[in-house]
């Protein structure tokens, strides 16, 4: 594969197998040295339209002989650093003895094909460099579902992308995950080398997939990979869930209430049905479209309500239990609140029970020492007289002691 890339005139065996070694690369020369360091070496070329690519034409030697490049139709694009011809596109890259190298930018499928390096020694030498131009296909556009589907139906969605070279393959996802249409049609384009593509996926709808996004994307060697895609939303109708929404969870006798139907689905709903399960509606209740409102709520009121949507697709039916509380009902909420309110109390009045129990304690260890102070030096007296002047503190050199009650 290596020595196939690597074109020269007349390669000898020795070069061929040096060539075909892990170590050969287009910058490395060594393989021609034993063979002849004045053959040209050049490399195959893959560019994308509008890129541009870059021609190396090396010898290992130089013998002051000058190197051209020729075109695909031979002619002559530089000799040495002299441009030959008038394209403004080709410019020279490098000129050296041993190395000539140009550009051509803004690369076109008709710049495809095999431009030769030459050397003119006696006798010339040649080398091949053949360029592959790849078709950048263009942004894929989806096609098939104008309009939207009934759920459980089925849509075939069909992509299409133009001018890739080789043809491109198309990819089908829905969100991350990757969706096996079938395979791929690739239309030749007439007087063009360049390919059109197209893909078919078939779904069966459901709800889920209600605006979910089916993406088509180009995989191609010019393209890094989703830089080319298209999205498509879905658009499915499906008949309506329904649920009965109530205006407060405690509905109270005497006061005003009503119970909302709320029906998802797609299209909306357009009709509203009330009806109460095992008997007629109330007297004093009024069925106002998605609502049925209540003037004064009574016990009598109690029971299984039932609302039926429809929405032109199908029909749905949710259903509410209702139970009429009395007037002093509290809310579950009110309830809880009380709760919370009696246990802070509880703590509270736990606190204070011991302050005042500590507080009590403090207040009769501090009597016990007051009345020790009273007799204190009544023990000690050789008479009364003394004991009463030692009680009130005259006798200034006796010892105090102290007794405490515990």
């Amino acid at each position: 594969e290596r020595a196939r890339r690597f074109h020269t005139s007349t390669p000898s065996l020795t070069c061929l197998c040096c060539c075909m070694s892990s170590d050969f690369s287009p910058l490395s020369l060594s393989c021609y040295l034993d063979d002849d360091p004045l053959q040209p070496v050049t490399s195959d070329e893959t560019v994308s339209v509008g890129g541009t690519v870059i021609l190396t034409c090396r010898v290992a030697e130089s013998d002051n002989s000058s190197l051209q490049w020729s075109n695909t139709a031979q002619q002559t694009l530089y000799f040495g650093e002299k441009r030959a011809l008038r394209d403004n596109r080709i410019q020279l890259h490098r000129s050296t003895p041993t190395e000539l190298s140009i550009t051509i930018s803004d690369v076109q499928l008709s710049d495809e094909g095999e431009y030769t390096c030459s050397i003119f020694t006696m006798p010339v030498r040649t080398a091949r460099a053949t360029v592959t131009v790849l078709g950048v296909p263009g942004k894929p556009q989806i096609s098939g579902f104008e309009n939207a589907v009934q759920e459980g139906g089925k849509v075939t969605l069909t992509c299409t992308s133009t001018g890739s070279k080789p043809p491109a393959k198309l990819r089908w996802y829905r969100g991350d995950q990757e969706l096996v249409g079938r395979p791929d049609v690739v239309e030749s384009v007439p007087d063009d080398p360049t390919y059109n593509v197209s893909s078919e996926l078939t779904l069966v709808v459901s709800r889920s997939d209600d605006n979910n996004l089916i993406t088509c994307a180009v995989d191609h060697p010019s393209l890094a990979p989703g830089d080319k895609r298209s999205e498509q939303a879905l658009r499915v109708l499906y008949s309506p869930v329904v649920e009965i929404q109530p205006e407060s969870d405690l509905p109270r006798e005497g006061e005003k209430f009503h119970l909302q139907c709320i029906g998802n689905g797609n299209p909306e709903p357009t009709s509203y049905i009330w009806e109460k399960k095992d008997g007629e509606l109330p007297p004093l209740s009024k069925a106002d479209g998605a609502y049925l409102r209540f003037e004064m709520l009574n016990k009598s009121d109690n029971g299984v309500y039932l609302c039926h949507a429809d929405n032109g697709i199908g029909n749905g039916q949710g259903e509410y239990t209702l139970l009429v509380q009395d007037p002093t009902a509290m809310s579950p909420s009110s309830g809880v609140d009380h709760a919370v309110i009696g246990g802070v109390v509880a703590v509270i009045v736990f606190i204070l029970l011991c302050l005042l129990i500590v507080l009590g304690r403090y207040l009769i260890r501090h009597k016990g020492t007051y009345l020790t102070h009273e007799a204190k030096g009544s023990d000690d007296a050789p008479d009364a007289d003394t004991a009463i002047i030692n009680a009130e503190g005259g006798h200034s050199g006796a010892e105090d002691k102290k007794e405490y009650f515990i």
